[in-house]
């Protein structure tokens, strides 16, 4: 008897809910989000030299773990208020998942394989690099320069539209929604600013997707707070009617 019960609760215990796989959405998008706020914050300069770098290096994992945190995160977002945000969210969540996408791909070659190349053949890391402004020194890279070009706008509509749709589901926090919308429009700014500067205006995007990711993870942890205590109230009942 006491093994059956055990074995029911164990059960129990082990069993993944829809909410569970919601808060695990939101932290994951919280994780995401502070992978944004260290890449902007201690991305250093594309140049060779910055390659064998220990902050060129940890900030590239991160943001090839956008790539999975990220991804995850925004399904969980998108689906809390699918029916609110209309296609609106729609194309945000696709727009910011592709970007994602593109970004821990890129990061990848740039965390792990570019600082191994750097004595062996700096002039094809030099050509990489300047994959991302547009010189690449003669080098054919493919389809590449077109992905990387294509992600440029991604990054722009996509918090626009997510933070949009999600201010007007109202079902997240309005100012984290409102604030991802507007850290959108700080993008062009990064044009006018110095290269050692510009990676600094991805940080309220950071900013507003970890918030956004804690209040699904905390709104889904207080739900399940919530009936956890209904369902001990409803077993307390019929002990006190006995």
């Amino acid at each position: 008897m006491n093994t059956s019960r055990k074995s029911a609760r164990n059960a129990r215990k082990t069993q993944i809910t829809p909410a569970t796989l919601m808060r695990l959405a939101g932290l994951s998008a919280l994780v995401a989000g502070l992978c944004i706020i260290v890449i902007g914050l201690f991305h250093p300069v594309n140049a060779v030299a910055s390659v064998t770098s220990a902050a060129w290096v940890n900030t590239h994992i991160c943001a090839f773990a956008l790539g999975f945190f990220g991804l995850f995160g925004m399904v969980g977002l998108y689906a809390r208020q699918v029916g609110e945000s209309g296609w609106l969210g729609l194309a945000g969540f696709l727009l910011f998942s592709v970007w994602m996408t593109l970004v821990s791909g890129f990061s990848f070659v740039e965390a792990f394989i570019l600082p191994r190349l750097v004595s062996e053949s700096p002039t094809f890391v030099e050509g990489f690099l300047g994959v991302f402004s547009g010189a690449t020194g003669g080098i054919d890279f493919g389809v590449l320069p077109m992905l990387w070009t294509l992600s440029n706008p991604m990054y722009l509509l996509a918090p626009l539209l997510f933070g949009i749709a999600t201010f007007r589901a109202g079902i997240l926090p309005r100012s984290a929604a409102a604030l991802l919308a507007v850290s959108a429009l700080l993008t062009p700014v990064g044009a006018l600013v110095p290269a050692a500067y510009q990676p600094w205006v991805m940080v309220p995007v950071g900013l507003a997707l970890a918030w956004l990711g804690y209040a699904l993870f905390a709104e889904r942890r207080e739900q399940s707070s919530a009936a956890l205590l209904d369902q001990r109230t409803v077993n307390l009942e019929p002990s006190k009617a006995a």
